[in-house]
């Protein structure tokens, strides 16, 4: 069920290079919607309704509470605005589509760092582990994003603290206060995780839309949208989950082969 969305997800970025002005905020705002609606359906399939409310509310929740702080204050991630008027009705300066991104972006995060995190867990729980997985894949999705939205001025930074070499117009203070926002948001996932059993159930979709959101941004980026600095940073950034992520898969893949020529 949640692989329809997933898919016109896929489709519907595939268009964003080709569109321009009203047309591309149109698909902006879809490609948000398609994120969000991919995540929640998957949640409540296989944890349930109510699970997925609970992750609605601890990752737009935050997320709106820490946009309008941010646009207010400039902490935690630094000064900026967005633009009036371009990605629908706003709250507090903050277009309620953005919320949206938070957890259409950072669940499929979460359900990769879940599964990497019984692998890096040595003196640290899993659980713990997987917070901090969870808020490192934040980041490096953000290297894609930021500099994404920035070109096309959904929003402009008013900092003026350095940025990353080649993406100076966004403070190095975006990239430390998402770590953290990530990671508060993560550490409430890890307590709600607790209130609904888990399934089991095959985490395809999120893997996929994990993966195709790597791939596809990185191919993107360096070639569709004449962005390869933040193609390579975002490579690299969200690479610290993806060949792990690749690397597992294989391995799973390897022994799944071997049981089932053990049967035969």
């Amino acid at each position: 069920m949640s692989a329809v969305p997933a898919v016109l997800l896929v489709l519907v970025q595939i268009m964003y290079p080709l569109a321009h002005g009203v047309a591309r905020d149109r698909v902006t705002v879809v490609v948000v919607l398609l994120s969000a609606g991919t995540a929640l359906t998957h949640a409540a399939v296989t944890r349930g309704v109510g699970w997925a409310s609970g992750v609605l509310v601890i990752q737009s929740g935050i997320g709106l509470a820490a946009e309008a702080l941010g646009t207010a204050t400039g902490f935690p991630f630094g000064c900026y605005s967005y633009a009036s008027g371009r990605l629908g009705p706003d709250v507090f300066g903050v277009p309620l589509v953005v919320p949206l991104a938070w957890t259409g972006g950072l669940y499929p995060v979460w359900i990769v760092a879940g599964i990497l995190s019984r692998e890096v867990a040595g003196r640290i729980s899993p659980t713990a582990a997987r917070i901090v997985l969870t808020a490192v894949g934040a980041v490096g999705w953000d290297l894609f994003l930021d500099p994404q939205m920035v070109a096309d001025g959904q929003w402009e930074w008013r900092s003026g603290v350095a940025g990353l070499p080649g993406l100076g117009q966004i403070p190095v203070t975006n990239y430390v206060g998402w770590f953290g926002v990530a990671l508060l948001m993560a550490g409430l996932l890890g307590w709600w995780d607790r209130t609904a059993p888990d399934s089991g159930a095959v985490q395809v979709v999120p893997v996929g839309v994990f993966l195709w959101t790597w791939l596809g941004s990185a191919l993107a980026h360096a070639v569709f949208l004449g962005l390869p600095v933040s193609a390579v940073y975002g490579f690299a950034g969200l690479g610290v989950l993806g060949f792990p992520l690749v690397r597992e898969l294989g391995a799973r893949r390897i022994t799944l082969r071997a049981g089932a020529h053990g049967t035969m």
